[in-house]
């Protein structure tokens, strides 16, 4: 007897456990059509992403239920359009989606490729140039350099742009060679040979300063205009014309 009680007990288990799965499946099975999501709704307004851009990338990824779409999904594919920097997406109860984008902020241009830029952190990112109505910054700086070098050239051009300020001037591009020695080309046409940072006691932020002092008394009377000027020396600096 005890053993028919023990068999009748693990065909009510297993029942149990059956019935449960195949409500399960029901329910997962019904739910596209029990609970379909009606609305995506886009949170965030776009620069430059299109409406074209998002039907492609969300193309196939927006079919489901509503507790059944993959939001990992559909996040991961909107993070892989070119301007995207971060993406989000949540359920909002009963029946729509909603979705954040972060555009990529271009800061400067990366190299001479025409399609590589630098963010607002710092990132290089690869996009294909804005479309019309979509015109980049006519000041937007061009850095180049060893990978992995954008944020710092990102933190040098802010702080050369402070410096150079008060005598009129902008940093035009940046290029860090493979020594990681700095040379910045300015709005002049004329261009700083700062060296490296740990070659001389001296700062890369002090050099600047020293050249934006002297700038009115030694360096803008002079015709023609010197096209260098090398800052790499302790005590002073030289002028060239080439």
């Amino acid at each position: 007897m005890w053993r028919h009680f023990l068999l009748a007990q693990l065909m009510a288990a297993f029942l149990m456990i059956a019935g449960t799965a195949i409500l399960a499946a029901a329910i997962f099975i019904a739910a596209p059509r029990l609970m379909p999501v009606r609305v995506l709704v886009l949170e965030t307004p776009l620069h430059r992403v299109t409406p074209g851009d998002l039907r492609e990338a969300l193309r196939g990824r927006a079919r489901g239920s509503f507790l059944t779409l993959p939001l990992a999904d559909m996040r991961a594919s909107l993070e892989s359009l070119p301007w995207v920097r971060r993406a989000s997406a949540r359920r909002v109860w009963p029946d729509k989606i909603s979705l954040l984008l972060e555009e990529q902020q271009i800061a400067a241009r990366w190299g001479n490729s025409g399609r590589e830029w630098v963010n607002a952190e710092g990132d290089v990112f690869a996009a294909n140039l804005p479309r019309a109505g979509q015109a980049l910054p006519p000041d937007l700086p061009r850095f180049s350099g060893p990978p992995g070098s954008s944020a710092r050239l990102l933190a040098r051009y802010a702080e050369s742009k402070r410096l150079l300020a008060p005598i009129g001037l902008t940093p035009r591009a940046l290029t860090l060679s493979a020594r990681l020695a700095l040379d910045v080309e300015l709005s002049n046409g004329m261009r700083l040979k700062l060296g490296q940072e740990d070659a001389l006691e001296i700062s890369i932020a002090r050099r600047i300063r020293r050249f934006a002092a002297a700038y009115a008394r030694f360096v803008a009377p002079r015709q023609p205009p010197p096209a260098s000027v090398d800052l790499r020396y302790p005590n002073g600096f030289a002028l060239s014309p080439y």
